[in-house]
């Protein structure tokens, strides 16, 4: 069983920064691709960025430019550093890993504001 916790959400005036991280109690070894979704209120939950074990990155088309995964091999962390943030942008965060056994783990999620 893989745990994942994170950490890094808050209340941010618009243009302000967050940094968002996960630790993971896996091994990189099992894992596929670890990524940050978001869900906001009355809205599907979407991907805003992902990367693979070997560093290769996805990010939604909204926050290009603005939001930066990375992933710490060592401390086995992952952390999503997001500028520029938009209100839009509100919503609750979740971290989640791929495994190559074909199982997917969730946290518990994290909120982030962003006021006008």
């Amino acid at each position: 069983q893989v745990q994942l916790v994170e950490s890094g959400g808050g209340l941010v005036q618009a243009g302000g920064s967050l940094r968002l991280s996960c630790a993971t109690s896996g091994s990189i070894f099992s894992s596929i691709a670890m990524g940050w979704y978001r869900q906001a209120p009355g809205k599907q939950l979407e991907l805003v960025a992902r990367i693979s074990r070997g560093g290769s990155t996805n990010y939604a088309d909204s926050v290009k430019g603005r939001f930066t995964v990375s992933r710490d091999t060592v401390k086995n962390i992952v952390n999503l550093q997001m500028n520029s943030l938009k209100p839009e942008d509100t919503a609750v965060y979740y971290c989640n890993e791929d495994m190559i056994n074909g199982r997917h783990y969730w946290g518990q999620g994290t909120q982030v504001t962003v006021s006008s």
